[in-house]
């Protein structure tokens, strides 16, 4: 027998084979133009911000070591816990600014709704999995239930920006496993009755006293602040008054990095987390928010190409979930603090501050990385 020498390359190749080198470029310009943001919004939080991208490249690498199968073992259980979780909450969770959200376990607070981001695709694709090629209504149905349970415990919490996610990473896997357009266009036909109805009768609606089928009053508010900000200038409509006159006032190529007015004057609320683009907008530029754009659709051209080239149900509609889902966080988010979207708390991906949300969002492209990597070996 020869016997085998340990040599260093034969390590580094190891640590680095997992990792798609296409991903892994577009996560850390992402990281980079997070860093410079933070520098100016936030320059104290550089080191946690430098801790949270070590922790979330590191879940990163995990997830895509793991064979997609395996992944996919971990489904059910990650799914049931995820729900124990947020039953917990509802019993014993902290009550922080009116939301009852995190769940103290001794060492730390977790926040059980991020859990199922992922835990909510992974279990519809290995649902829809096991009754691949017998999907009829009955089957869309139950997936429906599984996925109105955890959005139903999230919605009360209430934590309506992270329902509305989770529920779009469900509904994605529901739509790309072949749900019918016949029950596709109806919802969507009564959504946009419904917006048609808030805008023409936005005054009326907007009263004091006036119930909107059981949303809460803060709900009703963001949306009556969209339609008019002025209406309360100094109060809910504070935040997007500012924030669209930090990206106007930024013109076609910026303030300057570090000579934002709007964002050293403290004008720009929540700058670090959910408002951060208008920090972009307003030091870069028009030119600075194209380029991230671009970004982004490099981002979901590799996610795509991932999900196209994936040899079975399960990973085509996981990875297909996961690249769409990137594209909702910066929709929603580039929607808000544009003021054409209400404000619901959705950060923007891989630049807003936040160690479980950048945790959550590495994850999702560990995934995809393991998804192409195990592609051959799963179609043998």
């Amino acid at each position: 027998m020869t016997e085998q020498r340990f040599h260093p390359f034969n390590l580094i190749r190891g640590f680095v084979r997992p990792i798609d080198p296409v991903l892994l470029a577009i996560l850390l310009i992402l990281l980079a133009a997070s860093y410079l943001l933070m520098m100016s919004a936030s320059p104290e939080r550089e080191q946690a911000l430098m801790v949270n991208a070590g922790v979330a490249l590191a879940a990163m690498w995990v997830a895509a070591r793991l064979p997609p199968q395996r992944l996919l073992m971990l489904a059910v259980p990650l799914y049931l816990l995820g729900v124990l979780l947020l039953i917990g909450v509802a019993a014993f969770g902290e009550t922080s600014k009116g939301a009852k959200r995190w769940l103290d376990i001794g060492v730390t607070r977790i926040q059980p709704s991020e859990l199922m981001k992922i835990a909510m695709p992974l279990m519809l694709a290995w649902y829809f999995q096991q009754r691949e090629g017998v999907a009829n209504l009955q089957t869309f149905i139950v997936a429906g239930v599984l996925l109105a349970v955890p959005v139903g415990l999230i919605v009360t919490q209430p934590d309506l920006g992270t329902s509305l996610l989770v529920a779009a990473a469900g509904l994605y896997v529901i739509y790309f496993a072949g749900l019918s357009w016949k029950l596709i266009v109806p919802v969507v036909l009564a959504g946009v009755v419904g917006i048609g109805a808030i805008v023409v009768f936005g005054d009326q609606l907007c009263q004091p006293g006036v119930d909107w089928y059981g949303m809460r009053e803060y709900q009703k508010q963001r949306v009556c602040t969209l339609l008019d900000p002025t209406r309360d200038p100094l109060g809910k409509g504070f935040h997007i008054i500012q924030s669209t006159i930090a990206i106007g006032s930024g013109g076609l190529f910026g303030k300057g990095w570090l000579d934002g007015t709007q964002t050293h004057l403290a004008f720009i609320p929540e700058r670090h987390t959910d408002f951060i683009f208008s920090v972009l907008a307003e030091e870069f530029g028009l030119a600075g928010a194209l380029a991230l754009l671009a970004v982004y659709i490099l981002l979901l051209v590799r996610g795509y190409q991932i999900a196209l080239r994936a040899p079975s149900l399960a990973t085509r509609l996981l990875a297909g979930a996961i690249t769409t889902i990137f594209f909702t966080y910066a929709f929603v988010n580039m929607g808000m603090v544009s003021g054409i979207l209400p404000v619901v708390g959705v950060p923007l991906p891989f630049i807003s501050y936040g160690g479980t949300a950048l945790v959550t969002l590495c994850l999702g492209v560990g995934i995809l990385m393991s998804i192409h990597r195990h592609r051959v070996s799963a179609a043998d």
